[in-house]
């Protein structure tokens, strides 16, 4: 059976003085100088991608064939990108600056990934509440950011509750042994609930761990160990 590829978001600097990341260097590099034929390099737009690829000193050879995702083409690409994936084709992401899918049209791609159950990473990124949204594919145009639930039982009962009634993405944190206990009390108040819920585990770690679910789905996967985790909650 013939192995789907996978998609990575590449986080740049803002600035085009700023240096790329080491890890995403490295990955660049080694899909651009030997897994050319394997690899498909995305930017925002042409001018400013080139100049910064070039300005990271990453090989020129790939410039030409660069493919364009923005908001103009992204309901085309992204089915085109979908196909290069589940031929088995590695995929790299990167916006003009910043974190691409984070309030980005990179967002369908995401989602479509793991739709079709292709593998989305990210290179390292300071911040794991941005990184956990970009990676999850869902809507976060607006966003709830409840952060820790509550220790008290009743207290966490109601915040879950009032979670599940918010018409917008939440963001839900806690401690790393509260992973199973978290994804037991969502299953305890999720009633007839359509929406999903997305766990980042170990973000950037080489124990990382992305899934999507309901809570059942997610209780069935995800093993009693502790796991730092970002959890995130849309429709």
């Amino acid at each position: 059976m013939k192995t789907t590829g996978t998609l990575t978001l590449i986080p740049t600097p803002l600035s085009e003085e700023g240096e790329l990341e080491p890890r995403a260097f490295r990955l660049l590099n080694e899909a651009a100088t030997n897994e050319r034929e394997n690899s498909v390099f995305v930017i925002e737009d042409l001018k400013p991608g080139r100049r910064r690829w070039l300005g990271f000193k990453l090989p020129r050879e790939c410039v030409e064939s660069f493919v364009l995702y923005n908001e103009h083409t992204a309901q085309t690409v992204s089915k085109e990108l979908l196909a290069e994936l589940q031929k088995g084709k590695n995929v790299f992401l990167m916006s003009d600056g910043g974190l691409p899918a984070f309030y980005d049209p990179g967002v369908e791609l995401v989602n479509l990934c793991h739709q079709n159950k292709i593998r989305v990473t990210s290179t390292p990124f300071f911040n794991s509440v941005s990184l956990a949204l970009a990676l999850s594919g869902f809507s976060h145009r607006k966003f709830w950011f409840e952060g820790f639930l509550p220790i008290d039982s009743e207290e966490r009962a109601k915040a879950i509750k009032n979670i599940l009634n918010l018409k917008t993405t939440a963001i839900v944190m806690d401690t790393p042994y509260r992973l199973k206990r978290v994804l037991e009390e969502f299953q305890s108040a999720w009633g007839s609930s359509k929406k999903k819920l997305f766990v980042a585990m170990d973000l950037n770690a080489e124990t990382e761990e992305l899934q999507r679910g309901t809570p059942k789905e997610l209780l069935n996967v995800i093993n009693d160990v502790k796991r730092e985790f970002v959890l995130i909650v849309s429709e």
